[in-house]
């Protein structure tokens, strides 16, 4: 005979596992800390490193989130829903840093977050799938797509960036300009959705039996999310906030800081479940998750911050930047499109996808 449990004798936070429980803890421990710290002016390093932390955090429980509200209307939703809420955090770093007038902190973030995917969480995949189960192969059309899209946004990013450096007429338009591109790029990306919508290439998968058995009820996944990106706003201003002082005790660039740390906390963090399928020799989820969170920083996310620089005050965002961000970004699109089109991953194109993100950090760290 099967006895049947009261709903209210279940705990609200039962469906939870035991490290997403940790998760949430952390996070809501890191954000009192980050809160503590900026109230009572304890120092910028500490409250920076606390909300760096607390963000980081935010960030992976919003990826989750997004990932069990997706399982409940079908995976192709899930790549829309990832689209536009998997960067809430980042969304909001942006915004907080472009009022405090930090342009240089964005442009680099943005960079940041599509090296942080495309070569460093990538190689990483690459490198640990590597070493425990040798050349991992994959089915090479969805990745195939999404590099080629995120070719495409890379190189509509950088016209502006040509036009100013060149001197064309255009150069001397460049906020049109950059708001003509943002506005294009977004309509690339509402054309995407019927695709992702019908569970096409750009959709990331979600039929990971672990995450299937562990789903959260609706109620739960909203809740999540929702306490997620509202403690984010929070974490986002007081981070931005200690943000200018912290890098100037620490003789840290804006760029570097921008490309690596902004990037890493705010994105790359929640990608790093793309490192845990190539481990469990899953290649296809892997790919597909980190390669979809490049091309939603490249087709969502520059193109809304841009156009909201334009209302929230501060400095307006504009696409025209270093040369040398340029050229990282270009380097990331090309090497990820080309490395996956082959359908296979070995360590060593791993450890050299690492070693590029690497030589590529270093370069901006005197500025």
């Amino acid at each position: 005979m099967t006895t049947v449990h009261p709903e209210g004798d279940r705990s609200p936070l039962s469906s939870l596992g035991n490290g997403q429980r940790l998760g949430l803890l952390a996070a809501a421990l890191l954000t009192a800390l980050s809160a503590s710290l900026t109230v009572t002016h304890a120092g910028a390093v500490p409250a920076f490193l606390a909300s760096g932390l607390a963000l980081a955090a935010w960030a992976a429980i919003v990826g989750q989130a997004t990932e069990q509200l997706g399982q409940r209307v079908g995976p192709g939703t899930t790549g829309v829903l990832q689209s536009a809420l998997g960067n809430l955090p980042e969304l909001f770093v942006g915004i907080f840093a472009l009022r405090a007038g930090l342009i240089t902190v964005v442009q680099a973030t943005i960079v940041g977050s599509v090296l942080g995917n495309s070569l460093l969480v990538l190689g990483l995949a690459f490198l640990v799938g590597g070493h425990r189960h040798g050349t991992q192969r994959f089915s090479p059309e969805a990745p195939r797509t999404i590099a080629t899209l995120t070719l495409l946004a890379v190189a509509a990013l950088a016209v502006p960036t040509l036009a100013h450096g060149l001197h064309t007429p255009a150069g001397a338009h460049t906020d049109a300009l950059s708001v003509a591109c943002a506005v294009v790029l977004l309509v690339i990306f509402a054309l995407s959705i019927p695709s992702s919508l019908s569970g096409g290439p750009p959709a990331i998968p979600a039929e990971n039996e672990e995450l299937r058995a562990a789903a959260w009820p609706l109620w739960l996944a909203v809740s999540v999310l929702a306490t997620a990106g509202f403690g984010s706003v929070f974490v986002s201003d007081w981070f931005v906030g200690a943000l200018k002082p912290a890098i100037s005790v620490l003789h840290l660039s804006q760029a570097f800081t921008g490309l690596v740390i902004v990037a890493i906390a705010g994105n790359a963090v929640e990608n790093f479940v793309g490192v845990r399928f190539a481990a469990r020799n899953k290649p296809d989820y892997a790919i597909s998750v980190i390669l979809n969170s490049s091309l939603q920083v490249a087709l969502g996310l520059t193109p809304v911050l841009v156009l909201l620089s334009f209302f929230i005050g501060g400095v307006h965002f504009t696409l025209v930047l270093p040369p040398l961000l340029v050229a990282a970004l270009g380097l990331a699109a090309v090497i990820s499109a080309f490395i996956v089109f082959d359908g296979e991953s070995t360590w060593l194109e791993g450890a050299a996808l690492i070693g590029l993100y690497i030589m590529i950090a270093a370069s901006f760290w005197w500025g």
